[in-house]
């Protein structure tokens, strides 16, 4: 990250952009930062500026307690002012919430795409996060940060074998590095269930895409986030799962964004 622009709140942010032509914000999830999103910036930015940037609590970005929702709005008012007072935003996962709030905050916001924004749907996945949300507050709180990376890795599907894999390679204190942030995306999602009337506020085109080779209750959450707001397109993807190819979802993006 080159660039530096300083929040609300005096929390600074690192960011990047790259291209020309309209501007659109990708969002990061849990556990990454700008650089996660970086690949999808490449394609994306032949024909629109793109802008990458570590939310707060990550990466080359600053933090300040306490945490509010409300500061990662915040976050985004202030960078895209600095990149020219209008854009569009993209959000994966979690990320995708963090774009959905902005967009319902009245932010100037063109369009919004999310992919697979994790929505609960069903009770017993609500349960889950709740669940979710009781253990990880009390494993940050306790400075159990390794712990919280486990039950974050449990929450997406994980086996144990594969989690335990993880615990003993190169990545684990990168990842242990972000578990703080864990928190933050959790606020971001709320109790876990679609936020029909948050969602109802948006005025802006919205498009919800989902892989069509993830679970099934991923669709039914992007097609109940496009259901949900009054501009929405549902639209799933071909062989692809959570882990999105950026060459396959580039040209659905740039279609939308173009509009």
């Amino acid at each position: 990250m080159d660039k530096n622009i300083t929040s609300r709140d005096g929390t600074p942010l690192a960011y990047e952009s790259a291209g020309r032509g309209s501007t659109i914000v990708l969002v990061s999830g849990a556990m990454s930062t700008g650089a996660t999103v970086a690949p999808l910036a490449a394609p994306l930015s032949e024909r629109f500026r793109v802008v990458v940037y570590d939310r707060r609590g990550r990466g080359a970005s600053g933090d300040t307690p306490p945490y509010a929702v409300e500061r990662e709005v915040e976050d985004l008012a202030a960078l895209i002012e600095s990149v020219g007072g209008e854009a569009a935003l993209y959000g994966v996962s979690s990320g995708g919430a963090l774009a959905l709030r902005a967009a319902a905050s009245g932010l100037p916001v063109r369009r919004v795409a999310v992919y697979e924004t994790p929505y609960a749907m069903s009770g017993e996945h609500l349960e889950e996060r709740a669940r979710y949300t009781e253990r990880l507050s009390a494993a940050l709180a306790e400075g159990r940060r390794g712990d919280a990376v486990e039950l974050f890795l449990r929450l997406t599907g994980l086996g144990e074998a594969v989690i335990q894999g993880a615990r003993q390679s190169s990545m684990w204190a990168g990842m242990e590095s972000m578990a703080p942030s864990l928190a933050h995306d959790d606020a971001v999602m709320g109790d876990g269930s679609v936020p029909r009337e948050l969602l109802a506020s948006i005025g802006v085109p919205v498009l919800s895409i989902a892989g069509d080779a993830s679970p099934a209750w991923m669709r039914e959450a992007a097609r109940a986030i496009a259901e949900s707001v009054p501009r929405g397109t549902y639209r799933t993807l071909g062989g692809q799962t959570h882990m999105v190819e950026p060459d396959v979802l580039a040209p659905v993006l740039a279609d939308f964004f173009k509009g």
